[in-house]
């Protein structure tokens, strides 16, 4: 690594060594980083890439943490995270130019207050605007497809590309980029005008009803579970008589089922092994195979 770090102060690029991902993680839990890097602009996101291909180590592209698990034996390699003009918003009429390192409130917020509607489903989602694009995040009746006008991102060689509506094949929790080793750097979404007083009421009123049916006061990964085919991944665990189940730190919530909480000083194999027993009782009672949203690192 004593190379990479020359690469990185000849460069002028932020990095840590030994950063504990559970600082970055919403589920506060994970091991260190062997080198936690911030980049601040396409610029040195472009010979970042091109060094890490050319010497071929391993790396790993973290948004806000809110869709993680990570292990307690940490991420061997780089852990690149966005900021600088990867944080910029920018409002073009009724369109929005948004970095990937960007949060997906604050975008929300800025919408708003520019009334541009169409992002009321994301006002809660504590995620990055690049990792909500990743997973074609959604809410409340509204997806990011709904909105999205093209991604860009930058290749493992350190190449820029742009990808249309079209090509980015979004579905239920999943874009191009879950098949890519694409890192997304931005994107632009067309939204409507409305007023910004009606915006904001209904803001308010989902984030109310987030406030009121999900375990927000613990550290979770949101949804554990995605949706299954024609049921309700919480209904299915509430059904198994498995809500407030508990192993070590890990619980699957008492407020909604869907969500597994830490409770304290959780570990990775706690939540993990919460994981695929919750899975393992659903399947054995209903037939449902439970996939998880939450990616394991």
């Amino acid at each position: 690594m004593e190379n990479f770090f020359g690469f990185l102060n000849d460069n002028h690029i932020d990095y840590i060594c030994d950063e504990p991902m559970k600082n970055h993680t919403t589920f506060k839990v994970g091991g260190n980083a062997q080198v936690f890097v911030t980049v601040n602009s396409k610029k040195e996101l472009s010979s970042l890439m091109k060094y890490i291909s050319k010497e071929n180590l391993p790396y790993f592209v973290l948004g806000k943490g809110s869709n993680l698990l990570v292990s307690d034996s940490g991420i061997k390699g780089v852990v690149i995270t966005l900021s600088g003009e990867f944080s910029e918003i920018k409002i073009r009429d009724n369109s929005i130019y948004a970095g990937a390192g960007a949060s997906l409130m604050k975008l929300c917020r800025i919408a708003q207050e520019n009334s541009l509607s169409g992002l009321e489903f994301a006002y809660g989602i504590p995620g990055s605007v690049g990792g909500a694009v990743f997973m074609n995040a959604g809410a409340y009746g509204g997806e990011m497809k709904d909105c999205l006008v093209s991604a860009n991102y930058i290749t493992p060689q350190g190449e820029f590309g742009t990808f249309t509506k079209d090509e980015l094949n979004l579905g239920y929790r999943t874009s191009v980029f879950k098949d890519k080793n694409y890192i997304i750097t931005s994107c632009t979404l067309s939204l409507k005008e409305d007023n910004k007083d009606i915006i904001k009421e209904k803001m308010d009123e989902l984030l109310g009803r987030r406030k009121s049916k999900q375990p927000l006061e613990y550290p979770s990964a949101g949804s554990t579970f995605k949706r299954p085919k024609g049921a309700f991944a919480g209904t299915l665990i509430e059904s198994c008589g498995l809500k407030g189940f508990t192993i070590g730190g890990a619980c699957v919530s008492e407020k909604h089922a869907g969500f597994i909480v830490n409770k304290g000083n959780a570990t990775f194999e706690d939540i993990d092994s919460l994981i695929k027993e919750v899975q393992k009782r659903v399947k054995d009672e209903t037939g449902y195979f439970l996939e998880t949203e939450v990616i394991r690192i």
